[in-house]
């Protein structure tokens, strides 16, 4: 099957994305799809697969499906929602909107620009709850804070945040990419206390500002994840770390996005939806497999936005 897409990133978090409004793939199609594309030995890569779905009656002018590049299906993905609501915004010609995700809804506004050149979108979701039993989390609290979890292998304290999707903040003086691969890798096990797994983050506090690294379900360690970067802002302010309501820069291997969060648990993150290219692609929907020889196949970039991808190198990896 052929498909128009665009490849685009949110603060380095990258993607190819498809208007599926007009599609009627099933979950399977699409997470065939999504293992095909985002396969970073494949002709297109990506941290997973997004989809422009059409709005509703309730008044959501559009939605939002995530796949991550194993072919699972994300609760939301806030760096991707930026692209998807870049998409939507020029399929309907609105600058504001409410985004169905798949748990929840997200307002996306168009926004003044992070830097030069850098289409920007604000975006709100949440709120963020911290009741483990609905991941479901199975141990002996409804709240996890600042505590170590026996069936990790670290000893650091944890504060437990689902933005619907689950995750998992410790704070750290400096981030060991080793050690947060080994929780991330514990936790995608899909261990019996942890059946649907868990994105794992390692922040520092750098004054008023804060520095992610994530281990994305799903994915693996990412230069970006933005409901990651959501969790972590509002963990912040939970702990006391930094203040509620009070702009921060959260700073990530991918680059930076602007965030603040709420006591009631919403939380604001102002950033980049960058398009690289714009092509399309043929994928066998009869294939299970990834990668070039069992997906996509026969890519043709129709177009390259060379001025996008050169102004958002001026916010990229700014640590």
């Amino acid at each position: 099957m052929r498909f128009d897409l665009i490849k685009c990133h949110g603060s380095g978090n990258d993607f190819p994305l498809i208007d599926a409004r007009a599609l009627s793939l099933g979950d399977a199609d699409w997470a065939r799809v999504a293992r095909a594309l985002a396969d970073r030995a494949g002709p297109v890569g990506g941290d997973g697969l997004l989809l422009l779905t059409a709005g509703d009656e309730d008044g959501r002018a559009f939605g939002m499906r995530m796949f991550n590049s194993d072919g699972s299906r994300s609760e939301t993905c806030l760096n991707g929602l930026r692209c998807v609501a870049r998409a939507g915004f020029a399929a309907t010609g609105l600058t504001r909107a409410t985004a169905r995700l798949k748990t929840s809804d997200a307002l996306v506004v168009r926004d003044a620009e992070i830097a030069p050149g850098v289409f920007t979108v604000r975006e709100t979701a949440g709120p963020a709850s911290l009741d483990v039993a609905a991941w479901p989390m199975h141990v002996d609290a409804d709240q996890i804070v600042e505590t170590p979890l026996a069936g990790l292998p670290s000893t650091r304290a944890f504060t437990a945040v689902a933005m619907p999707n689950p995750h998992l903040v410790a704070f750290v003086e400096a981030v060991d990419d080793a050690e947060l691969v080994r929780v991330g890798e514990a936790c995608e096990a899909a261990p019996d206390w942890l059946p649907n797994r868990a994105n794992v983050s390692f922040v520092e506090v750098r004054g008023t500002d804060l520095f992610v690294r994530t281990h994305e379900r799903g994915v693996g360690l990412t230069d970006s994840c933005g409901s990651a970067m959501a969790a972590s802002t509002y963990a912040a302010c939970l702990t006391g770390r930094i203040a509620y309501d009070t702009p921060t820069t959260v700073f990530n291997k991918g680059g930076l996005v602007r965030a603040d969060a709420g006591a009631d648990g919403m939380v604001t993150l102002s950033g980049n939806a960058t398009v690289e290219w714009s092509g399309s692609v043929t994928v066998d929907l009869e294939s299970g497999e990834s990668g070039v020889e069992s997906g996509a196949r026969d890519l043709v970039i129709t177009r390259r936005h060379d001025e996008e991808i050169a102004a958002w190198e001026t916010l990229r990896n700014p640590m």
